[in-house]
């Protein structure tokens, strides 16, 4: 079978996922394996995207390669993605699937991602492989990637893939009227609120959106269309900021990023739903904050959204939402959508919770998104902290390296606890009491509240 390898690495040939396929290509010579390093290539093919038209339309297979970036692709691949939609090249019916290396943080709405625009391109998809960055230098990990293409093969050839769910049709949109012409004259410059918008010029429904907000928000607002913002380009995965906190790009960005965007006291993000989730822009924005390493810059701060399209089928850009909240420690207050409901309702929910969250310095516990994707990062920063300096020092100073061996206390009380009701007689005195031992830590607080009423 023809197999065309979809590099989105910006690494190119230099690229860890490749060398998973290049592994494989060694293995399957039965098969004709192509590259394209679209990656590394993106500004040309943006002006030439003609000249792997040729290449496209014939494969059998194509195959997306990259690393995961901040919850998803890498900018480079994301604007490919944009691209083949754009172009209306003819790859239906084609098989396509994905290869990933990560450390699997995110790792899942990477995928799901990929898969959603699959089929939206009338590609027939096929699950993908997700290695870490380490898996293919163990046997483990080879055996993993030959089995994965094998079973690649085996679904080609059986015609058995996922197949287009109806309700991820494209419905008629309905453009938002703005209700709230006039400010309301209450806004007063307290608090610094920044509305972050990738937002184009045609797009009618978020900029009324955007506009009524800022009338009925009781706080000043600012807002930054960061597709104004002039980037030199996407993220390269170099790893120059690990060190010393600075981008190798000289647009000036990390400094923007640091003054004007991290300093509000909270952010609302706005923007229209596109190729499930939004124009590239915004993940090019994403995708250079990574000059904040791993550090979670602006924990503590209240987070909304202003999102025009289905976001009520849009599951994975659901998840992708409270996700990065979780992550990034910040209070998700509300996500004020157009679609199905009432959208200045909406705006008037978000602008009553935001205003409560900032007062009040809302925070939450982590649930497993939070807690699950920080142990990721803690376990990495951990072992890498002779590289990402800048990381571990903050690691250090916030107590994030909470490993559970450090609970030497907590591990010895329950060895003893279980060295005890291993003994028979303290098995029966014991028995239909255990909740009652569990519990009265707890009823100590209960009742300690109750005497400071």
């Amino acid at each position: 079978m023809k197999i065309l390898v979809i590099n989105g690495s910006p690494k190119g040939n230099n690229s860890i996922t490749l060398q998973t396929l290049l592994f494989l290509e060694k293995l399957f010579i039965e098969h004709q394996f192509t590259f394209l390093n679209v990656g590394q290539k993106i500004k040309h093919y943006e002006k030439n995207f003609d000249e792997i038209k040729e290449e496209l339309e014939n494969t059998d297979i194509i195959i997306f390669s990259y690393p995961v970036y901040t919850f998803l692709v890498p900018y480079q691949l994301y604007r490919f993605i944009e691209l083949l939609k754009e172009k209306n090249i003819n790859i239906k019916n084609k098989f396509a699937t994905q290869v990933s290396t990560s450390k699997h943080f995110y790792d899942i709405t990477a995928h799901k991602f990929v898969e959603e625009n699959c089929l939206d391109l009338g590609l027939k998809y096929i699950k993908g492989l997700s290695a870490d960055m380490e898996d293919l230098i163990e046997k483990k990990g080879q055996d993993d990637a030959i089995n994965f293409f094998n079973y690649l093969i085996f679904c080609a050839e059986n015609n058995l893939h996922i197949k287009q769910n109806d309700n991820n049709k494209e419905k008629e949109k309905i453009v938002y009227k703005r209700k709230c012409t006039d400010d309301n004259g209450a806004n007063n410059k307290e608090k610094d609120v920044l509305i972050l918008t990738n937002c184009s010029d045609n797009d009618e429904s978020l900029r009324n959106m955007i506009e009524d907000f800022k009338s009925i928000f009781p706080y000043k607002t600012r807002e930054i269309n960061i597709r104004d913002y002039k980037f030199h380009g996407g993220c390269l995965s170099c790893f120059g900021c690990a060190v010393t906190g600075k981008c190798v790009y000289k647009d000036g960005f990390d400094d923007f990023l640091r003054k004007d965007i991290q300093t509000a006291d909270a952010i609302i993000y706005a923007f229209s739903i596109e190729n499930h989730y939004t124009h590239s822009s915004f993940k090019l924005y994403e995708d250079r904050q990574f000059c904040n390493g791993h550090r979670m810059v602006t924990e503590g701060m209240p987070v909304g959204y202003i999102i025009s399209g289905d976001y009520d089928k849009e599951y994975n850009l659901q998840t992708l939402v409270e996700a990065r909240c979780e992550v990034g420690g910040n209070f998700l207050t509300h996500v004020a959508n157009d679609y199905n409901r009432d959208a200045y309702d909406e705006l008037l929910k978000l602008s009553s919770i935001m205003k409560y969250a900032i007062d009040n310095k809302c925070t939450r516990p982590k649930n497993f998104y939070g807690v699950g994707g920080m142990k990721i990062f803690r376990d990495l920063i951990y072992v890498m902290q002779g590289l990402m300096k800048e990381d571990h020092k903050y690691y250090k100073k916030h107590n994030v390296y909470d490993f559970p061996q450090k609970q030497r206390m907590k591990m010895l009380q329950i060895k003893l606890v279980g060295a005890l009701i291993s003994i028979p007689s303290m098995q029966s005195k014991m028995k239909n009491k255990m909740n009652e031992y569990i519990l009265m830590p707890y009823k100590k607080i209960i009742d300690n509240a109750s005497k400071k009423n």
